[in-house]
C-alpha cells in the first residue's frame, strides 16, 4: 500500500510542479474556473517547513515537507498557496494543515519580511469520498458556551472524482482528471472514445486510480489512441483471466503445478493458450501440458 501511495504522491508533485496545472487547479477551487491566478505570476516557495521542538538548551530541529508551495499574485496582491496531496483518508488532516500554515506564518515573521496570507487545500485522489472534518471546529468537541471563543481553521478539499473538468483550461490536467474519473467509475465505454491523449496523462490517471497498466499496453511515441489502448488493455486482461482460469483447472486435475511449469506459463502465447483450453479434459499430467505449450 505504501508503494502505491508513494507512486501517487510522486505523480501528483510532478503534475503540480507544472505552473499551468497548479494555476488551473487553484482557479477551479477558488474561482470556479475563472482564470484569476496566472501561471506567469507564480513564484515557487521553499517547501521545507522547519519547526523547533523540545525544551533542551539546543532543541532538535525536525523537517516537515509540504508537497507544493507557491506564492501567487491575485489581482496584484501576493499570497502563499500550499497544496497537500492525499490518496487516502486522514481524519487528522485539518491539524496537519493548521500546523503547516502556522509554521509558514512564523517563518515569514522570523525572516523579517512582509507577512503574506497563507491558504492551503488538499488535492484528494482517493477512491472513497472525503468524509472527515473540513474545519477545526468540526473536529473538536467544544462546550457550547465556548464555541464563539475558539478560533477556527478551514480545510478546503478538492476531490479528483468530483472536479468539474469543464472548469479546467490546461489540456494536461483536463486529460488526467477526465480519464481518472472514468476509471474510477468503471465507465470503459467513455474511455474508449476515439481521441488522442498523451501517454503521460494516461499513465498518471492509471496511477491515481490504481489501474493495472503495463508498458505492453502502451504504444511507442508520446500520444495514445484511447479506443485502441482500451481494446488492447481489455484483451490482455481477458487473456490473463483465461490463463488464471486454466491454471486453476489444471491444479484441480493435477493437484499442484511445479515451479518450472508455472514459469513457462508466464511466456505462453495466446494461440497455445487456446489449444490448451480445448484440450483441458484430455490432460492427465504435466507432460501432457508440456507437449501442448512447447
Amino acid at each position: 500500500m505504501s508503494q502505491i501511495r508513494n507512486a501517487s504522491d510522486t505523480i501528483c508533485k510532478q503534475l503540480l510542479r507544472d505552473g499551468e496545472c497548479f494555476a488551473d487547479l487553484c482557479n477551479a477551487l477558488y474561482f470556479h474556473g475563472r482564470q484569476v491566478i496566472k501561471p506567469e505570476n507564480l513564484i515557487s516557495q521553499e517547501n521545507d517547513v522547519s519547526t523547533l521542538i523540545g525544551k533542551e538548551a539546543l532543541p532538535m530541529e525536525t523537517k516537515r515537507y509540504r508537497d507544493i508551495v507557491r506564492k501567487a499574485s491575485i489581482n496584484g496582491e501576493y499570497m502563499i498557496i500550499g497544496v497537500e496531496h492525499q490518496s487516502t483518508l486522514d481524519k487528522n488532516m485539518i491539524i496537519r494543515i493548521l500546523n503547516y500554515d502556522a509554521q509558514l506564518y512564523i517563518n515569514q515573521v522570523e525572516s523579517g519580511k512582509e507577512v503574506r496570507p497563507v491558504g492551503s487545500f488538499v488535492f484528494y485522489t482517493g477512491d472513497k469520498e472525503w468524509t472527515y472534518p473540513k474545519s477545526l471546529k468540526e473536529s473538536l468537541k467544544i462546550p457550547p458556551e465556548m464555541k464563539d471563543y475558539i478560533n477556527d481553521w478551514k480545510l478546503p478539499v478538492l476531490e479528483l472524482q468530483k472536479i468539474d473538468s469543464g472548469m479546467l483550461k490546461n489540456q494536461r490536467l483536463k486529460e488526467v482528471v477526465e480519464i481518472s474519473q472514468s476509471m474510477f467509475k468503471g465507465d470503459y465505454e467513455k474511455l474508449r472514445t476515439n481521441r488522442m491523449i498523451s501517454v503521460e496523462s494516461f499513465k498518471m490517471a492509471a496511477i491515481f486510480t490504481h489501474t493495472d497498466i503495463k508498458e505492453e499496453d502502451l504504444p511507442e511515441g508520446d500520444e495514445i489512441n484511447m479506443c485502441k489502448a482500451m481494446d488492447q488493455l481489455f484483451q490482455r486482461m481477458r487473456d490473463e483471466g483465461k490463463l488464471n482460469t486454466l491454471k486453476e483447472l489444471l491444479k484441480v486435475k493435477l493437484g499442484t503445478l511445479s515451479s518450472s511449469l508455472e514459469k513457462q506459463f508466464t511466456n505462453i502465447s495466446l494461440e497455445k493458450l487456446n489449444v490448451l483450453a480445448l484440450n483441458i479434459f484430455n490432460i492427465n499430467s504435466e507432460e501432457d501440458v508440456l507437449k501442448i505449450i512447447n
